[in-house]
C-alpha cells in the first residue's frame, strides 16, 4: 500500500501517518539549532558513561576475562543493526519522537502508541538509575576528601542505616530538567562541554594505563570461553545504545536529513573505539581475577601503584554518566511531546516555551519524576524498569525499516542501510535474543505499565489521535515523491 501525502494509510487501530506529511508538517515547533557535531556529542554522551567506568570490570571480573574486549565488539556490531536502521529513518523522517515516530509511520498507530508509550518510562527510569549511580560516587568523592555526609540522604529507605532519601540524585535529576528548559542551544552548549571532558578523562585513563599494560594479564583470553564473550556481550549491549535516544532531537537539527544520519553513525564509532581502547587497557593492567566488579579502573590503576588517579577517575565518572542523564531525558521529553502532538496524549503536555521553544511542562513533570524514583528507590529496583521497552523499539524499528523500503522503494533517503534485509534482521532478532535474558520482575513491571497504556490508548489516544476520522489512502495513490538521495525506485 502507498500512502498519498493527504490521507493515513491502513485504517483502526493500523492507521499509519504517511512520511510525506511527517516530513512536511508545520516548521512552527522545536527550535532548529543543533548542528552535526552536537548531535553527535549528545549521542556519545548517551553511550559512554557506566559502561567503561563499571560495567566493563564487572564483566572482565566475573563473565569473560580479558574476552571483554570481545563482548564490546559484539555488542557494538549488533547495536550497529539497530544503529543503521535508525540513520535511515532520521534521513527520511527529520521529526521529534524517534522509534514511536518511525512506528507509526510504518507499522501503525497501535504499534507507534505502545513503542512511545514504553519509552516514556524506560528513559525516565534510566535517567533515574544514573542519578543514582553518579550518587554513589559523589559520595566517595566526599569520603576521599575527608568529609561525612548525612546519613539520611545518602540513599533510598531500606538501603543502609538511617537512610531516607538521595537527596543528590533527586538534585542532579531537577538540574537536568533545569537545563533543558533552558532551550536546547544553551542545553546543547553544556552537553558539548562535558562531553569533551569525559573524552578526555577516557583518553587520559587509555593513554596512562598502556603504559602499564603486562601482556601476561591477557592469557588466558578465554578463560570463561567463548560462551562467556557472548554472555557478556549480552550484559553490555546495554552500554552501546544512546543514539536512539540522541534521534528524538531530529527536528532540532539545523539539517536533519544530512546531520542525523552521520551523527548516529559518528556517535557510536566514537564511543566503541573509546570502549575497545579502555577494555584492551583495563584487562592489560591487571589480571581478570583481580579486577574490582564496582570500580575496576580504580583498582587497576591502584594495583600498578597510581591510587592518586582513582579520585580523577571518580570526576570522570561522575562527569560521563551525568551526560547520559542528559540525553535520555531529552528522549523522553522529545517522545512525549510528539504523542501530544499526534493527539494521543493531551496536547497540554505539547505545550512549548513561547520564547525558548522546548516543551516545558513535561520537562519539569519528567524531572520530578526521575527524582522521585531516584530519591526513593533502590537502584536494583529503578534499573528492573529499564531495557525492556527500548529492545522493543529496536526490534520495531528494524522491522519498519525493511517494510519501508520495500512498501515505499521510491521515497528520499539521504542516507541507505547497507545490506538490505540481512542488517536490519539481524538487528531485530539479537534484540529479541537479549530480551529473553531479561529478569521475570522486569516482564511483571512492562505487563502493568502495557495494561495502562492499552486503557489510555483505548479511552483517550484512539479517538483523539489526530488521524481519527480521517479515511485511508487508495492502495492506487500516486507514489511519493523521489528526489536527491532517493533509492531510484530500487528495493535494496
Amino acid at each position: 500500500m502507498t500512502s498519498t501525502g493527504a490521507s493515513p494509510g491502513g485504517s483502526g487501530m493500523f492507521r499509519r501517518k504517511p512520511v510525506e506529511e511527517i516530513a512536511d508538517e508545520s516548521a512552527e515547533g522545536l527550535s532548529r539549532s543543533l548542528g552535526l557535531w552536537q548531535l553527535t556529542a549528545i549521542g556519545v554522551g548517551g553511550i559512554i558513561g557506566a559502561g567503561i567506568f563499571a560495567l566493563a570490570g564487572a564483566v572482565a571480573n566475573e563473565t569473560a576475562g580479558p574476552a571483554v574486549l570481545v563482548s564490546f565488539l559484539i555488542a557494538g556490531l549488533a547495536s550497529a543493526a539497530a544503529a543503521l536502521s535508525y540513520a535511515e529513518f532520521a534521513g527520511m523522517i527529520p521529526k521529534a519522537g524517534s522509534a514511536y515516530t518511525y512506528g507509526y509511520a510504518v507499522l501503525g498507530e497501535a504499534v507507534g502508541w505502545f513503542i512511545g508509550w514504553d519509552l516514556l518510562l524506560e528513559y525516565t527510569a534510566i535517567v533515574a538509575v544514573v542519578a543514582i549511580g553518579i550518587s554513589g560516587y559523589f559520595g566517595f568523592l566526599v569520603g576521599e576528601l575527608g568529609g561525612e555526609l548525612p546519613a539520611w540522604m545518602l540513599g533510598a529507605p531500606g538501603t543502609g542505616d538511617g537512610h531516607v532519601v538521595d537527596l543528590f540524585a533527586v538534585a542532579l535529576c531537577l538540574l537536568i530538567a533545569f537545563l533543558l528548559n533552558q532551550g536546547i542551544k544553551t542545553a546543547a552548549r553544556f552537553e558539548t562541554f562535558v562531553v569533551g571532558l569525559k573524552v578526555a578523562v577516557v583518553l587520559l585513563v587509555i593513554v596512562v594505563g598502556f603504559f602499564h599494560i603486562r601482556t601476561a594479564n591477557y592469557s588466558p583470553f578465554f578463560p570463561f570461553g567463548l560462551s562467556g564473550a557472548f554472555t557478556g556481550a549480552a550484559t553490555v549491549f546495554f552500554a552501546v545504545f544512546g543514539y536512539d535516544a540522541m534521534s528524538t532531537a531530529a527536528e532540532e537539527s539545523r539539517d536533519a536529513r544530512r546531520h542525523m544520519p552521520k551523527a548516529i553513525i559518528w556517535s557510536l564509532i566514537i564511543s566503541m573505539v573509546l570502549y575497545v581502547l579502555a577494555t584492551l587497557v583495563l584487562t592489560g593492567m591487571q589480571n581478570y581475577r583481580n579486577i574490582d566488579a564496582e570500580s575496576g579502573f580504580s583498582s587497576a590503576f591502584q594495583s600498578v601503584g597510581l591510587s592518586g588517579l582513582a579520585s580523577v577517575i571518580a570526576v570522570g565518572a561522575i562527569i560521563g554518566i551525568l551526560t547520559v542523564m542528559f540525553t535520555f531525558m531529552l528522549g523522553v521529553t522529545r517522545v512525549w511531546f510528539s504523542m501530544s502532538r499526534d493527539g494521543l496524549l493531551p496536547a497540554w503536555f505539547g505545550k512549548l516555551h513561547p520564547v525558548r521553544r522546548v516543551p516545558t511542562r513535561v520537562t519539569w513533570i519528567v524531572g520530578v519524576a526521575s527524582a522521585l524514583i531516584a530519591g526513593f528507590l533502590p537502584i536494583r529496583e529503578a534499573a528492573e524498569l529499564t531495557n525492556i521497552g527500548i529492545l522493543l523499539a529496536f526490534v520495531v524499528v528494524c522491522i519498519a525499516v525493511i517494510v519501508l523500503r520495500y512498501r515505499r522503494p521510491d521515497a528520499p533517503r539521504t542516507f541507505r542501510l547497507p545490506g538490505m534485509p540481512v542488517v536490519p534482521a539481524a538487528g531485530a532478532l539479537f534484540s529479541v535474543w537479549l530480551i529473553t535474558y531479561l529478569a521475570p520482575e522486569t516482564w511483571l513491571r512492562f505487563a502493568v505499565w502495557f495494561v495502562i497504556g492499552v486503557l489510555i490508548y483505548a479511552f483517550y489516544g484512539y479517538r483523539r489521535s489526530a488521524l481519527a476520522g480521517r479515511p485511508p489512502a487508495s492502495p492506487s495513490g500516486p507514489p511519493g515523491p523521489t528526489g536527491p538521495g532517493g533509492d531510484g525506485g530500487s528495493g535494496r
